[in-house]
């Protein structure tokens, strides 16, 4: 049964009535708005990046898997007759120490053993040697002319530093703070009380300017490097620094990698970093500023992640052309998979995806003509710049998602969530070089803590450090 309670039934109740009812309703109004509110919520909370459009990186790394699996009956750990891990011993000549055990005596009737095992049984020991700092001392005289009686002081050795912090301890404070992604503090508190290295934040900070000095000309030689690449990835991320809003932009190339940190993010940035000489492949996300680029690679999986998002539309139109898109993007990354594990050639793949590509471009034709505005604006420029979708096809090492960006971005990512941005240029310039510099390291299979220690050596002799371009 309902009711339809209007004004004018309030009105042939008593004044008394009509005053509780009016309470009433609207107190039923402002629970109905709640209870639309919290199903908003919910409906929100409900959505992870597997069952709906949302992005990967809203997803928290702990968080839970939505699917329930069976309860095994299985105990916790390795099971019965798995294989063995164990880590391999070295060589004998590569131990500090090589203790010789001998039985002094039969176990049985204790006759007394004589002579050597041709295979030993091997046992060794992994311990932390005790820590304790280098330091050196330079006794500076000051001698007095006897002809003269002028005072001269002797001056350092080339390459040793000012302060009383040497490369090594520099380079291990900067790769702390950037690689390991500690705070000054935790940095200081390391330092003084595992290496019994007196270090405070304040040190930390110099550690890092004078870090930030020393791989600056390298990183600058990446930069403008970055124009002459045939093919880059590009991306983007909000940071902080200061109270200032700031963005954290990464430009991959096949062999390494550059950061930069700018206060906005307009196309500015893009042509301060490639300039107007770039006239290669840039494979991003559908943000505008890297239209410039000339030629670009729109990458599928953002794509992907759109047109689930129609599918979640309630409009029924908008979900029938969502549906629609997904079935060739799915079959897209299917052949893309086989292309990438070598069982499809690229000439190949571009065959076997001709008809895909015809089905894509008829299907964004249809949202163009299809009169819904939320479809419309969508399709029409996917099909105005439908050959940047597949670009991946025509150039050889392109490939059909923005994933070297987005894997580069992902440290940076978290360095953001923990640190909450920088504090200053000087800090933004120390976290867009050592980031660059991590992810070279990385790309080109180096130490970067060598590379770090090296360049800063180099800084305290004067000399050019090492270079991180490839030919180098």
């Amino acid at each position: 049964m309902s009711l339809e309670i209007t004004e004018e039934l309030i009105a042939r109740q008593s004044p008394e009535a009509q005053v509780i009812i009016r309470l009433l309703l609207g107190q039923v109004a402002e629970l109905k708005a709640d209870v639309a509110a919290l199903k908003s919520e919910l409906a929100t909370l409900r959505k992870t990046p597997q069952n709906s459009s949302l992005p990967p990186s809203t997803q928290h790394p702990h968080a839970k898997s939505a699917v329930h699996k069976l309860k095994s009956n299985k105990t916790r750990g390795g099971q019965p007759g798995h294989p063995r891990h164990e880590r391999a011993l070295i060589p004998a000549e590569q131990c500090i120490a090589v203790v010789t055990l001998k039985p002094p005596a039969c176990r049985r009737c204790r006759t007394t053993l004589s002579g050597v095992d041709a295979e030993p049984l091997r046992h060794q020991v992994w311990e932390l040697p005790e820590i304790r700092p280098l330091v050196t001392e330079y006794q500076q005289h000051r001698l007095i002319c006897p002809c003269c009686g002028e005072t001269t002081c002797a001056a350092l050795p080339p390459g040793v530093p000012t302060g009383q912090s040497g490369p090594g301890l520099i380079a291990f404070t900067a790769t702390l703070m950037a690689l390991f992604r500690q705070s000054k503090r935790r940095t200081a508190l390391f330092v003084s009380s595992v290496l019994n290295i007196p270090c405070c934040p304040s040190l930390t900070v110099k550690h890092q300017h004078i870090a930030t000095q020393a791989l600056r000309p390298a990183y600058d030689d990446l930069v403008q490097a970055l124009p002459e690449q045939s093919h880059l990835n590009g991306d983007e991320s909000p940071t902080r620094e200061g109270t200032a809003k700031a963005w954290l932009w990464t430009f991959v190339a096949q062999a390494f990698t550059v950061f930069a940190l700018r206060g906005s993010r307009a196309a500015t940035a893009i042509s301060e970093l490639l300039g107007e000489t770039f006239s290669g492949v840039m494979s991003c996300d559908r943000a505008k500023m890297y239209w410039q680029c000339g030629r670009l690679q729109w990458c599928w999986a953002h794509l992907k992640r759109d047109f689930q998002a129609l599918v979640e539309h309630p409009d029924r139109q908008v979900q029938r052309l969502g549906r629609d898109l997904l079935r060739p993007t799915k079959e897209l990354f299917r052949q893309w998979g086989r292309c990438r594990d070598g069982t499809l050639s690229r000439a190949e793949l571009k065959a076997i995806l001709t008809p895909v590509r015809e089905k894509v471009n008829a299907l964004l034709l249809r949202g163009v003509f299809s009169g819904n505005a939320r479809l419309a604006g969508m399709c029409r420029e996917l099909h105005e710049h439908r050959e940047w979708l597949w670009t991946f096809l025509e150039v050889e090492g392109v490939e059909p998602t923005n994933n070297a960006a987005e894997r580069s971005l992902r440290q940076a990512v978290i360095w953001r969530k923990l640190s909450f941005g920088t504090q200053s240029a000087g800090g933004s310039r120390f976290v867009e070089t050592l980031l660059s510099v991590i992810e070279t390291c990385r790309q080109q299979e180096r130490s970067v803590l060598d590379h770090v220690t090296s360049a800063v050596t180099a800084h305290f002799h004067g000399q050019p450090g090492p270079s991180l371009l490839p030919r180098a």
